[in-house]
């Protein structure tokens, strides 16, 4: 089989030949190139070549199925060394969103990491509103279809649609350390954003993503036991989903969201929400969750797609400890049901990449279907 079809029979809650096992390159890779430091057998060779012979796939992580369009307001651009700020100018205020983005985060991470948020104080809210309900998602389903095309057997596209409200707020328009006291000091106005950008998000990016030629849709990232505890998530995260997941699965779709935080304590709220998969899931000893709990919570409810924390491919973590931690990881996983082997979430530019070939000869000597312990 190909990863492709490895990966349509997980989503599909069929039988691979064997584990799929992909894994991301793209951190590691550029600071190869960047440093002049390249393995003699990998120069002058792309990132899919290097993963071939590394025996991993492609993650396939840039297919697009529209595009953010802004109508009655302007998005004035600025940029300095390592910064670019976004100015909203609208008919009710301005507000600003900066954002780090030097050369290597900005070829890495799409919207870099953020600066300025841009609810700071009670009147930002309503020009939040504003932008929200300007807001436009174009389909360009054909753009999606040529990259998913060009993507081929190496894997198969999974398509980012944003986070959910709650946690877009949390993390991108007001910022961890302040969002909760937000919360306390302006309620009215938070509620009222959180329905407005519910409401624009149901009407017109939903029927996008429903019609389009995607099938695995990425909604949804960094949800933390710490910052979106149980109860929260369940107020604020659990309705959204389990709408959206309902909406996805009558039109033959799964639901991931991106999983490199502790969701120790969320792992019963994330399978009630609806979700299909956790990418990039993040476990022990990075986080406090383990690969076995997860199992024991999700079954073949929630496909993972991780078992690999990215700290057991660094230099300083013991080989023979490397070795006994992924035969941990087969028996954890055992038949390999709704399982996808993966680094989460990156192979860092630090990374041992003679770990990541190992990998893949344990996978080939432990990853056959049905995965039987040892």
């Amino acid at each position: 089989m190909t990863n492709r079809e490895r990966l349509l029979a997980i989503l599909e809650r069929k039988a691979p030949d064997r584990v799929p096992w992909i894994a991301r390159l793209p951190l590691w890779y550029e600071a190869r190139i960047k440093d002049g430091q390249m393995p003699a057998r990998f120069r002058g060779k792309g990132i899919l070549e290097v993963a071939r012979e590394l025996g991993t796939g492609d993650p396939a992580r840039d297919g697009r199925i529209f595009r953010v369009r802004y109508e009655g307001l302007e998005v004035r651009t600025e940029q300095e060394p390592g910064i670019l700020r976004e100015r909203f100018v609208t008919p009710v205020g301005e507000v600003t969103y900066g954002r780090i983005l030097s050369e290597d985060v900005g070829r890495q991470i799409d919207q870099g990491l953020p600066l300025i948020h841009p609810i700071r104080r009670g009147e930002d809210y309503k020009v939040w509103e504003y932008i929200a309900e300007h807001t436009y998602y174009d389909p360009c389903y054909d753009e999606y279809r040529q990259y998913e095309a060009a993507v081929g057997g190496d894997g198969y596209p999974m398509v980012s649609c944003g986070d959910c409200p709650f946690h877009h707020y949390l993390l991108q328009l007001v910022g961890y350390n302040d969002a909760y006291f937000h919360m306390v000091d302006y309620p009215q106005e938070f509620e009222r954003l959180m329905e407005v950008m519910a409401a624009v998000e149901k009407e017109r990016l939903w029927p996008v993503i429903a019609n389009s030629p995607a099938r695995l849709i990425l909604h949804g990232v960094h949800f933390d036991s710490q910052m979106t505890p149980p109860h929260l998530f369940r107020k604020y995260i659990t309705p959204y989903y389990r709408e959206l997941s309902a909406l996805l699965h009558g039109r033959g779709k799964s639901l991931a969201w991106h999983a490199d935080d502790d969701t120790k304590d969320l792992l019963a709220e994330v399978k009630d929400a609806g979700f299909d998969m956790s990418e990039c899931f993040c476990t022990a000893p990075m986080v406090s969750v383990t690969l076995e709990e997860a199992r024991a919570a999700w079954g073949k409810d929630v496909i993972i797609w991780g078992g690999v924390p990215s700290i057991i491919l660094e230099p300083n973590f013991p080989a023979d400890e490397f070795e006994a931690y992924l035969r941990g990881v087969f028996r954890a996983i055992a038949p390999g049901d709704a399982f996808i082997l993966g680094v989460a979430d990156n192979v860092m530019p630090t990374s041992l990449i003679e770990r990541v070939a190992r990998i893949s000869e344990l996978v080939e000597q432990y990853g056959t279907y049905p995965v039987r312990p040892h």
